[in-house]
């Protein structure tokens, strides 16, 4: 296992990074996974085995089970391990048991605590941006939660550029502390954040999270161009995240042709892709059986040649948009060619 400094910071995590999502099957959370605690226990001890030293969940999944499951399995290794969740999703029928207020913040945090079974989050992250709290508010609260000892870093997740780099600002001008991290959607099949928030998280040395990075299972392996995928898979009930079906068939022909000359499988190809991007620190990894977490867990061994990176950025490549092509065209004379 390989492990990357989180953002600016002098923490270490694994570059795969394991997700409780599945774990509980609490309600909307029952077409994602149903993993009970001895399916737990058995992922985790695997994970930990591997070189797994970060685990991510949020108090939102399930209703809080995930986080009860996750504490229970990571038990005596709890210090040994980085534990992240998040805050934000409605937690009760109550006005303020959602969002980002102080209000809610702190009544999630001790909660999650609880669950948990530990005296300190690792990486607490905002689960999304909210319209209806000020970001000071939110900024604030987090910060005082850092003073007390109860969090250690924050991160945030799901954030257009102009919220994450609004909140840096407000952070730095106040001497607050700063989101180190963000969590958010990227695969082969799905780049967006390339365009604004992978060259604002290099200028402000965020660390990247990946969430879905086999978009929702579409990138597995199972799903082919003009076929149905299989009977009982998670795209056949929870269609999520969104995916151009065509551009993801076309990288899903590629991958398979890197699969075979590397003996692996597309799911793998599409996990050592991400791996080999620089500015990622680490994939979230949601398997449910052991097969798929070994499969996984041996993407942080594959090493992609120049020549299939070539083929596999070629076709999953961002058409252009505005601004991004004037900004290309206007510096392309800004730097002399290598030799």
């Amino acid at each position: 296992m390989h492990y990357r400094p989180l953002g600016r910071t002098g923490l270490f995590v694994s570059e795969l990074c394991f997700g409780a999502m599945t774990f509980g099957g609490e309600g909307y959370w029952k077409n994602i996974g149903q993993q009970g605690q001895s399916e737990a226990d058995a992922l985790v001890g695997r994970c930990l085995d591997a070189g797994i030293n970060f685990f991510d969940t949020a108090n939102v999944y399930s209703y809080g089970q995930s986080e009860e499951l996750l504490g229970k399995a990571l038990a005596a290794k709890r210090s040994q391990v980085v534990l992240a969740t998040k805050v934000r999703g409605r937690m009760g029928p109550g006005q303020n048991e959602t969002g980002l207020s102080r209000y809610h913040i702190f009544d999630s945090v001790h909660a999650s605590l609880k669950r948990l079974g530990t005296d300190h989050i690792d990486l607490l992250q905002i689960h999304g941006y909210d319209v209806a709290t000020p970001l000071e508010e939110t900024l604030r609260a987090l910060d005082d939660l850092v003073s007390q000892g109860k969090v250690r870093y924050l991160g945030a997740s799901n954030l257009a550029a102009w919220q994450l780099m609004k909140a840096l600002g407000i952070s730095d001008h106040r001497g607050l502390a700063r989101f180190e991290s963000l969590q958010a959607y990227y695969s082969i099949a799905g780049r967006d954040l390339e365009r604004e928030l992978v060259p604002l998280m290099k200028d402000q040395q965020v660390g990247l999270m990946v969430w879905s990075p086999l978009a929702g299972g579409f990138l597995s392996g199972k799903y082919r161009r003009n076929a149905e995928g299989p009977e009982g898979a998670r795209r056949t009930t929870f269609d999520f995240p969104p995916v151009d079906r065509e551009r993801a068939y076309n990288a899903i022909d590629v991958m398979d042709e890197v699969a075979k000359e590397t003996g692996t499988t597309v799911a793998r190809v599409a996990l050592a892709w991400l791996l080999h991007q620089p500015h990622v620190t680490t994939v979230i990894l949601g398997a449910k059986t052991q097969a798929q977490l070994e499969d996984n867990l041996a993407a942080s061994e594959l090493r992609l040649s120049a020549e299939q990176l070539s083929k596999l950025d070629a076709v999953s490549k961002l058409p252009p948009e505005y601004p991004g092509w004037m900004v290309e065209r206007q510096n392309a004379d800004r730097f002399p060619p290598a030799r």
